[in-house]
């Protein structure tokens, strides 16, 4: 039991973000498989958001657990999007809707969505903190935090201007820890100065975490005990101010796994500490795009095709490094409304413009061929 957070049972939750599909459908059956073994292990904490799997994951909360469960068997979390409400008129009505979509009260945590520097005005000129303050008020909302991604100065700001905020939800894995873009420790630490407890998402990032290159897979199974996934989600949970790494689940086999490495939690070790290093290291040393996302080539009309490059450099990187189907869906997500490698008229517009003097066209074929 958390002492922060008596309600909590354990420090491992489940994301209800990327549950197995059946088609265009959530496959009810075996989530209810996986949310009845989470319960019985003594898990109790749930994480879902408006938007993920385009409206249907509150729907799979209220069909496979809260229509099947009391209230206080499980810990359920919310979240308040900036791409749902357009004023502050909206913001009531949208929270009823989740309420209603859930098939709860009220919601244990109550975070505003995915804060960055971009729409942290968004959210303070709608008066988005205060109406979470007065919902914890009335006791429709027990805990109100905000999930973020940016840069730890803007995390500092926030949580010097917004002390509503009770915790923090970050991006914090092996891999992204020392990252210049992510920041995971130094977001970590502002956490820490502020006081905020925080809770992990992305332990495993996407999965990439457990489709290692091949050295870095026999560095972990060298240590012999868990899974590539159970060494990312103990890594996480090793450190003193987090109280809640989430896994988003997507079957009954990472389910089992998951609670096998994290029932009967033991911190990480100083030679696991070293190991992931390593691991981190190989990933590290695989050659990517050198591409820094400046948004150069596709401005204006510098690609007449429409063709999302940097994008598409980040596809391949994943490929590169990981060769996992993660890869596959982000080249499907850039792809889906714009134009794909192949369409590329090699004008050359791209590779004048780019700083980095990257061969645009050339690494488009290679993409192209990759991705076919």
């Amino acid at each position: 039991m958390n002492k922060l957070f008596p309600e909590i049972q354990k420090n491992f939750g489940f994301g209800m973000m990327r549950l197995p599909m059946d088609g265009e459908r959530v496959d009810t059956d075996q989530v209810c498989r996986m949310v009845d073994a989470f319960l019985a292990a003594g898990f109790n904490y749930f994480d879902t958001a408006h938007g993920y799997i385009g409206g249907k994951s509150e729907l799979a909360v209220k069909e496979c657990l809260t229509s099947r469960y009391p209230r206080n068997r499980y810990v359920l979390t919310d979240k308040l999007s900036p791409s749902f409400f357009k004023t502050e008129a909206d913001i009531l009505p949208y929270f009823e809707s989740m309420l209603e979509a859930c098939g709860v009260e009220y919601f244990d945590f109550f975070l505003l969505h995915s804060l960055t520097a971009g729409n942290y005005p968004h959210y303070t000129s709608n008066r988005a903190f205060e109406i979470a303050g007065e919902l914890r008020e009335q006791g429709r909302v027990h805990h109100v935090g905000i999930s973020f991604h940016d840069t730890a100065e803007t995390l500092d700001k926030i949580l010097s201007e917004q002390p509503v905020i009770e915790v923090v939800q970050l991006q914090f894995n092996y891999l992204d820890y020392e990252d210049e873009r992510v920041q995971s420790r130094l977001c970590y630490e502002v956490c820490v100065k502020h006081g905020k407890p925080v809770i992990v998402m992305e332990p495993v990032r996407g999965g990439s975490l457990v489709n290692l290159p091949k050295a870095g897979l026999d560095v972990l199974e060298g240590l012999g005990e868990y899974s590539p996934a159970g060494y990312a989600i103990r890594y996480a949970a090793s450190f003193d101010n987090i109280f809640m790494v989430l896994s988003g689940m997507s079957s009954m086999e990472q389910t089992e796994d998951n609670i096998k490495t994290m029932k009967d939690f033991s911190p990480f070790s100083e030679t696991e500490h070293e190991a992931v290093r390593r691991v981190a290291d190989i990933i590290r040393a695989i050659p990517t795009i050198p591409c820094t996302s400046c948004k150069y080539c596709v401005d204006g009309d510098h690609c007449p095709m429409n063709i999302h490059i940097p994008g598409l450099f980040s596809a391949e990187n994943k490929a590169r490094r990981f060769n996992t189907e993660d890869a596959r869906g982000h080249y499907s997500w850039v792809t889906s409304n714009r134009g794909k490698p192949d369409d590329c008229i090699g004008c050359g517009a791209c590779e004048e413009i780019c700083p980095q003097q990257l061969p645009i066209r050339e690494l488009l074929k290679e993409i192209g061929t990759r991705f076919a």
